[in-house]
């Protein structure tokens, strides 16, 4: 029997939002052979895109007109409300869609808010995925992405091989919203260990460590981590860490401090007591309120480093 993957695939995706991570995974999904129709507000946004082949409608509306699939990569929770929903006395795509529309979220937004939007979903009628992502532009680009998905069975079933198109794993996490509960976990440990890792760092510096040496004995014993092996927040060790280009993201810490900030938010909700993910929290909004915003988190380590007391002579 011949396989037919493409008779497998849905019908028009409509992809809305095309920043630095929804635009390459826009493209990617075309080079794996799906149609694809994308929206953005941002005309620089819609410039690249077109420039990497993703046909552009003029509206949200317009993209998702007759689409089986709505895809949605925003920066907000509410955005994904109101595109929903609606705002301002306009239909949200709820209304508009086709009956039986799926609509998968890969936006990074509070577990609530993904719950909310799954519920209202399948309240008009129409299927529901939450699916954040991590691996960062790197990683959209590449098409080696992470996805987290929350939603049912067979729904996790259908976005599967769309998932894979654009990335290299792809975890079923349970019910409606704990895609976004996997994410904002993970990160959480991500922050606290840069922080950690950092700090030592900055540390064996003090002691007169090189950090060869430190990383030799780290990255093959207890201290081994993602923030460490692959990350590095010193240039050298791992060449292909953002510290060997001046911090340049990779993962911007604007962006750690939101996905923190998503951390706490669900702490405070659950009751949980966790002194390290607020005060990583804390140490990453301070960082991205000046130009950290646009550096790549590891470059927390420089504010370590600045905020150290002089070594001693």
């Amino acid at each position: 029997m011949t396989d037919q993957p493409a008779a497998q695939k849905p019908g028009t995706i409509a992809f809305l939002g095309l920043g630095h991570m929804g635009g390459p995974m826009a493209a990617n999904l075309i080079a794996a052979g799906y149609s694809v129709v994308g929206f953005d507000p941002m005309p620089a946004a819609v410039e690249a895109a077109k420039a990497h082949g993703v046909p552009m409608a003029g509206s949200a509306a317009e993209a998702a007109a007759g689409a089986s699939v709505v895809l949605t990569m925003l920066q907000k929770g509410q955005q994904v409300l109101d595109v929903y929903r609606g705002s301002g006395g306009q239909p949200g795509l709820l209304e508009l869609a086709a009956p039986g529309t799926l609509f998968l979220d890969c936006s990074t937004i509070n577990v609530t808010e993904a719950q909310e939007a799954a519920q209202a979903a399948i309240d008009a009628g129409h299927r529901a995925v939450d699916a954040p992502v991590s691996g960062g532009v790197v990683g959209a680009e590449a098409g080696t992405l992470t996805f987290m998905v929350g939603g049912q069975d067979e729904d996790f079933e259908t976005v599967r091989p769309m998932l894979e198109a654009m990335g290299k794993r792809v975890v079923h996490c349970g019910a409606h919203g704990l895609g976004q509960a996997a994410k904002v976990c993970n990160n959480m440990i991500l922050g606290v260990s840069m922080i950690a890792v950092s700090e030592a760092f900055v540390l064996g510096e003090k002691l007169g460590l090189t950090h060869e040496a430190l990383f030799d004995v780290a990255a093959h014993a207890s201290g081994q981590c993602w923030a460490l092996t692959t990350n590095c927040p010193v240039p050298g060790p791992v060449p292909t860490s953002p510290a060997n280009r001046d911090y340049q993201p990779g993962f911007a810490g604007a962006l750690m401090a939101k996905d923190l900030r998503l951390a706490v938010n669900a702490l405070d909700h659950t009751g949980v007591s966790a002194e390290m993910g607020q005060l990583a929290s804390k140490i990453y909004d301070e960082f991205a309120a000046g130009d950290g915003a646009g550096k790549d988190f590891s470059g927390i380590i420089n504010t370590i480093r600045e905020q150290s007391e002089p070594t001693a002579v």
